[in-house]
């Protein structure tokens, strides 16, 4: 019977048969599903209990790591996670059997009432806490779940409503997906945290101890965890292989160039280049070299920057509320639909910025420098070497998300972590391929690389409108340009307009739209693809001023940067607008969804090229800096890996989080630290030397000065047309000065 005063000083109980949501009898699944399914043992079970319910200070055990009342009701929150480690470090042999701890999550709706049974008087063998003498259980202070919903208001009660709505939405934007099981909005519900034996199933421990159904308990199991539960599959393999060949190759790669250029001290030309494009030694120096380079637009290493600080700190934001638990959810809600925090809620514009960059890359780093003729003969080498600049980074970060982010560390959110590596083990494919957000949008390996697919794929259109621009003719430029832009201008117009999407990743006024607008607005190529236009239509002007002193009136100048920032601003403020729950104009909406990611990169374009032709001012100064070029250089290893370790920190959290500006500021400094770190490893271990090895490939091998009096080396042509069909990924033009 002690059992008993367990299990109500938990509150409530539940079964259990769904394990972290993924019931995919594939064999990818993180967790091992027949190990949960091989543990439970009704026989056992029952004896486990009633050893446990004997012996005290194992079942203080249980206890203390079971179910607390949530802390700060009134304040939204109806989640207590228990103590997940301690739970699962019961191992205790006891009267010659294994008693071990299972850790479960249940949801229990707050609108029932329950008929609790009355039990004699008994002392729980809690540490240091003794009940009044002549205590019994109907005096005692456990709450009852009808209670607990009289005594919230009816403001409160739609506040938390509000929140459940606010954060399915926010999870929608972290996997492009709804989650099953997670953010209902239909009711209030307590989400509580259960340790039970191994061998018992809740529902076994409710029956032996004389709880049945009969006393209105309704509840709704969530999953369970058990210790060393991470099975093992080809992917974890597959790894280990790749990653110890990689060290070896580096370990190896770093000692011959240390030997030849420190010891030997040989001329570093002389250096057998393919033995050293794996050495920690040079590409370090290669990454923390900044070269002046002819023609480069040096603002946008500060743009870059900017741009993708404002993408940590926003996935930062958006996790902290949708993938963990707050102890004060109402407080977050009414700070997200505050207009305190447009700084985050307009964050999702920013990738437009990147659109944009990319555009405008690709045609200034062509225009001009090839001819039509050897553009078409050189255009698989155009889309071999974009691929292959690509394929390492996202390769190895997808790989890491298969194997080690799954294992590194552990924790009662770490179901957010598992499902991520449970969608690369099975659509690893299709990200590599980019053609994701069209074949699974709901389960994407590397939900953030959407952004990936959409560029790729207007790189692969962008040909139809270089072909025009190398041609030399500018009307011809101008009018493919154009063209293109007005194409996907009517396309994306004529689609919003008859789809009826919201116009923000996040709403509350029309919360049963959001998946389809995440699935079909807001990862379609058709929708996103305009701001890349208006990148190239920068690019081609900056072409056509290469070198050249462009005179532009003091008046104009400024009222160029008036309307820019007053763009910039007009859009940032109007997604408080559409976020209230009171928002309601389609016509605005559809207007929003095909207009305003053009105009956004429009005004942005307007800041690089007025810095790059002289007219930015502190603004170009402040671009200009030299630490934003290792940003820069980071920039797409950052963008690629700083979402799946988000996620791996937030899995290793215990508690529900007190939300709050200034802590979610801290735990930004963190992740951007971490981002930072890790993009700098994977850029040099994996990013520099397959970036050496893809030139040699491609190239023919090394640069060579060609024989005196003799015609051009065909390999050097080679080797500087690969030159010029330079990447347009995130970290941009500097790439090539590595």
């Amino acid at each position: 019977m002690k059992l008993t005063i367990c299990l109500l000083n938990i509150v409530i109980v539940s079964t259990v048969n769904a394990y972290v949501q993924m019931v995919v009898p594939d064999g990818k699944n993180v967790f091992d599903l027949d190990l949960y399914e091989g543990v439970l043992d009704p026989e056992l079970c029952s004896e486990q209990m009633r050893i446990v319910s004997n012996h005290s200070e194992l079942l203080s055990q249980f206890l203390d790591s079971g179910i607390r009342t949530p802390r700060g009701i009134l304040k939204g929150n109806l989640v207590d996670m228990g103590n997940y480690h301690q739970c699962l470090e019961i191992n205790e042999m006891v009267q010659n059997r294994q008693i071990e701890g299972k850790y479960c999550t249940i949801s229990v709706p707050l609108d029932q009432h329950i008929d609790w049974p009355s039990f004699p008087d008994w002392e729980i063998p809690w540490p240091n806490i003794t009940l009044p003498e002549n205590t019994t259980w109907p005096e005692l202070p456990w709450p009852e779940i009808s209670s607990v919903s009289s005594r919230l208001s009816e403001h409160t009660i739609e506040q938390i409503k509000k929140y459940k709505i606010l954060r399915t939405e926010f999870q929608m934007m972290a996997a492009i997906s709804p989650r099953s099981g997670e953010g209902t909005t239909s009711g209030m519900e307590f989400n509580l945290a259960l340790c039970v034996p191994k061998a018992c199933t809740s529902r076994d421990a409710i029956n032996l101890v004389g709880i049945t159904d009969e006393i209105g308990l309704k509840y709704e199991e969530n999953f369970c965890r058990l210790p060393k539960d991470k099975k093992w599959v080809a992917g974890d393999y597959t790894a280990i292989v790749i990653f110890s060949l990689l060290g070896i190759l580096t370990l190896v790669s770093t000692g011959y160039d240390i030997r030849q250029t420190i010891v030997l001290q040989r001329d570093p030309k002389s250096v057998n280049k393919l033995y050293q494009s794996f050495s920690v030694y040079t590409n370090t120096r290669r990454l923390l070299t900044f070269a002046p380079v002819p023609g480069a637009i040096e603002c946008l290493d500060g743009v870059r920057a900017f741009a993708m600080i404002w993408v940590i700190i926003g996935h930062t934001f958006v996790n902290q509320i949708s993938g963990l638990h707050m102890a004060n959810p109402i407080d977050s809600l009414n700070w997200i639909i505050s207009f305190k925090s447009l700084w985050i809620t307009s964050g999702p514009i920013t990738v437009d910025t990147f659109f944009m960059i990319s555009g405008l890359l690709v045609v200034y780093s062509t225009a001009g420098k090839m001819t039509r003729t050897k553009f078409v003969k050189n255009v698989h080498l155009f889309y071999l070497n974009r691929l292959l600049r690509l394929f390492p980074v996202l390769a190895a970060v997808i790989l890491l998300q298969v194997s080690l982010f799954s294992r590194m560390t552990d924790g009662p959110y770490w179901q957010e972590v598992a499902r991520h590596t449970h969608n690369c083990r099975v659509y690893w494919w299709s990200t590599l391929l980019y053609f994701q957000n069209f074949y699974n949008p709901g389960s994407m390996c590397l939900p953030h690389s959407w952004y990936l697919a959409i560029d790729f794929h207007m790189f692969l259109l962008s040909p139809l409108i270089l072909f025009w621009v190398v041609s030399g003719r500018k009307r011809a430029a101008w009018v493919a340009i154009l063209t293109g832009l007005l194409a996907f201008l009517i396309g994306s117009s004529i689609y919003n307009f008859v789809k009826n999407f919201p116009s923000a990743s996040i709403t509350l006024a029309r919360p049963q739209d959001q998946p389809a607008y995440l699935q079909y607005y807001y990862v379609n190529t058709l929708t996103r693809g305009s701001p890349f236009f208006v990148g190239m239509i920068y690019g081609y002007m900056l072409h056509m001023y290469r070198g050249q002193k462009l005179t532009i009136s003091r008046v104009s100048a400024c009222m160029l940067w008036v309307l820019a920032l007053a763009i910039i601003v007009g859009i940032v403020c109007i997604t408080n607008l559409v976020v209230q729950a009171d928002w309601d104009n389609q016509l605005a909406d559809n207007l929003i969804n095909s207009y305003m990611r053009p105009i956004w990169a429009l005004a942005v374009g307007w800041i690089v090229f007025a810095c790059s032709k002289g007219y930015g001012g502190p603004v170009n100064w402040v671009l200009c800096l030299g630490m934003w070029k290792l940003l820069g250089r980071l920039s797409y290893a950052m963008y690629i890996i700083h979402y799946p370790l988000i996620f791996v920190v937030n899995g290793t959290y215990v508690a529900p989080l007190h939300f709050s500006v200034e802590f979610s500021l801290h735990k930004f400094c963190t992740d951007f630290a971490i981002a930072v770190f890790s993009a700098f490893v994977v850029t040099l271990l994996v990013d520099s030397p397959c970036s050496t090895l893809i030139k040699m490939a491609i190239g023919g091998g090394p640069k060579r000065p060609p024989p005196v009096k003799q015609p051009e080396d065909r390999s050097d042509v080679k080797n500087r047309d690969i030159d010029i069909i330079i990447s347009s990924t995130p970290e941009a033009s500097n790439k090539a000065a590595l």
